[in-house]
């Protein structure tokens, strides 16, 4: 039985860069201080075998990444579809997934569904062909919309999974209307469950269409009260699945990795480099020499 604790994305938590790192370094450094990592790339466009390939090289042995479905596959996306048909888009998608496969590093693709994907007969027939899609495939399945977990349906909801062999992406996040669901820390599959943190901004949350949206939705930091809640939590959910992934997607002020690091302590582990997870990175006293940029490098 593991707990691993990760990050949504590794490019923008600027206090475990300190050295200020290029951007074609960050995930190497990402992977001394997390084991874990959720791919965010992905659902905005899917991403070519060959940089997963190179994010598989760039990460040790035992790393894993959770792996954000493309939106046109959840129903998020708006306008013209990339994709002709869909059979083009799964293949696209699996081949993606390949790298990380082949490599044993791909803990889940994450089917995050929109907070208009509600419990319907049409949308549990359209959960049975994804899966049926991504048959060989880890996949987890995080809903948006309060109706999966209204007391007549949370039973069958949770069965419904185990059945399809959906993994539970369970969620911590704002209880602010229909468009959020409350916590249900159970597992419905024996390897693997997913817990994401999004934070508790209520008003941010369904501020949806605002020019800054994006960047209070997730503004949140938690407590140690908070999280303490959820140690508890963990260690059960621990006795039903082998392995327990945890996300920290509360990053608009830049809380996800002091929060990380923060429950790694609680649970008395270290960082993969085998620091305790609360030690602060010195920064350099001085500046650094300046670079020569190599023709192929990306600004």
């Amino acid at each position: 039985m593991a707990i691993e604790i990760g990050l949504a994305g590794w490019g923008d938590h600027d206090s475990l860069y300190l050295s200020a790192p290029k951007s074609k370094d960050k995930l190497r450094m990402y992977a001394r201080h997390f084991p874990l990592v959720e791919v965010d790339s992905s659902f905005y466009a899917i991403q070519p075998p060959e940089r997963m390939a190179k994010w598989v090289d760039d990460t040790p042995d035992g790393f894993g990444f959770i792996v954000k479905a493309y939106q046109e596959m959840t129903g998020h996306q708006r306008g013209q579809p990339y994709y002709k048909e869909a059979d083009e888009m799964y293949s696209a998608f699996r081949e993606s997934l390949a790298p990380l496969i082949e490599r044993g590093k791909l803990r889940a693709a994450l089917f995050q569904y929109p907070p208009w994907f509600n419990c319907t007969r049409d949308a549990v027939n359209l959960l049975r062909e994804t899966k049926r899609r991504m048959d060989g495939i880890p996949c987890a399945l995080e809903f948006r919309h309060q109706s999966w977990f209204q007391p007549e349906f949370l039973e069958k909801t949770l069965a419904f999974m185990r059945e399809e062999g959906w993994i539970h992406s369970v969620c911590d996040e704002p209880q602010a209307g229909e468009g959020s669901i409350p916590a249900v820390p159970e597992a419905t599959d024996p390897e693997y469950t997913i817990v994401r943190f999004h934070g508790r901004n209520g008003t941010g949350w369904n501020n949806w269409g605002g020019a800054d949206w994006r960047a209070v939705r997730y503004l949140y930091r938690y407590s140690e009260e908070e999280l303490e809640g959820w140690r508890r939590r963990l260690e059960e959910l621990e006795t039903q699945s082998k392995t327990v992934g945890i996300v920290f997607n509360n990053n608009s002020g830049g809380d996800a990795a002091d929060n990380a690091k923060l429950l790694m302590a609680m649970l008395g582990q270290r960082t993969p480099d085998g620091k305790d997870p609360l030690e602060r990175e010195e920064q350099a006293s001085k500046e650094p020499e300046p670079e020569q940029l190599d023709l192929f490098d990306s600004l």
